[in-house]
């Protein structure tokens, strides 16, 4: 294993520290419980909105705390759930009296520890609302879940309600639209390697050389079925005819396309993969409106990709290009 670390139980808490010294007009890192804060919460007649995870997925959920994300985001260590006193030491620092929404990807140790820290904060007055994203076409039930996993559209799903938050909607009518938001999306990955955890030192599965893995999460965990590898445009066919087959998108809609690095594969490839995924959209007659391509939601330094499909309307199209000014993702400022 070669990885740029000192120890490696100390990695989350030594790259959060650094992305609190890089970003610190945006964020700041409290320590114990380890919770990153917008660094201007809590807003004033904003209701909050908190998401987290484990660590591992950069820059999901850290890098998207700003004005017009995340006020706050919950770090685990490398693929393991937080503990509910972080994500309540969360809700507290971002409520401002109009009630706190949990975004919560559908893996079993997230949902059942971000209803502890919801119940925790209930008894103390703060109003809490819980949305699980569960967009994976891939599977129904992992080692890992209870039902479908939470991946790419998590991110899509973040911007979006983060607009609509910073322009005042309520708790219901956020909770609301990100329930719409979750329906409306599916996404499927796939994986060239397996990835390191550094506590483990060695590749989570054995992938040889000649194979691909379609289906995988973003824990390092092995997906649906194995594959030959073939070239990029039989790859971009198998993971767009599930998500295709699956809401069923429809000639005439119009999508945000959002081509995602696993964390190990260079733009040069997303982008080809992203030309793949427009052509085959474009003989089903489906518009891509708006458009996303890089590393958002990855599995460390995992080579692979995932695509996710958001069908759009004029409003959710609006959230979508509203400013954001978060450490990974900024526009319109």
């Amino acid at each position: 294993m070669k990885k740029l670390i000192n120890a490696p139980d100390d990695v989350v808490a030594e790259a959060l520290a650094g992305m609190a010294l890089a970003h610190a007009d945006l964020i700041r890192v409290q320590p114990d419980p380890l919770v990153i804060v917008r660094a201007d919460a809590p807003i004033a007649n904003k209701v909050g909105i908190i998401s987290g995870g484990g660590s591992g997925h950069e820059p999901m959920h850290g890098g998207f705390v700003g004005r017009g994300m995340l006020d706050a985001a919950c770090p685990g260590h490398i693929f393991t759930s937080p503990v509910p006193d972080q994500m309540l030491a969360a809700t507290r620092a971002v409520d401002a009296g109009r009630g706190v929404l949990q975004i919560v990807k559908n893996y079993t140790g997230d949902v059942m520890n971000f209803e502890m820290a919801a119940e925790l904060a209930a008894a103390e007055g703060i109003e809490v609302a819980t949305v699980i994203t569960n967009d994976d076409v891939a599977v129904e039930n992992s080692t890992w879940t209870a039902g479908r996993r939470g991946v790419g559209l998590t991110v899509l799903l973040e911007k979006i309600v983060g607009a609509a938050a910073e322009a005042g909607a309520d708790l219901a009518t956020l909770t609301a639209l990100a329930q719409r938001v979750n329906a409306e999306g599916r996404s499927m990955g796939m994986a060239l390697t397996s990835c390191t955890v550094p506590n483990v030192g060695r590749p989570g599965f054995d992938l040889p050389e000649g194979e691909i893995e379609l289906g995988i999460g973003i824990h390092g965990e092995p997906g649906r079925y194995r594959v030959a590898l073939a070239p990029a445009a039989e790859i971009a066919a198998m993971l767009v005819a599930p998500i295709l087959e699956d809401l069923p998108f429809q000639r005439g809609d119009q999508v945000l396309a959002f081509v995602n690095g696993m964390g190990g594969t260079p733009l040069i490839e997303l982008y080809l993969m992203y030309r793949e995924l427009h052509k085959l959209l474009a003989a089903r007659g489906i518009h891509i409106r708006r458009q996303l391509i890089g590393n958002y939601i990855t599995s460390l330094d995992m080579a692979g990709c995932s695509f996710t499909l958001l069908r759009l309307d004029d409003h959710l199209t609006q959230l979508w290009d509203a400013p954001v000014l978060t450490p990974a993702l900024r526009w319109g400022h």
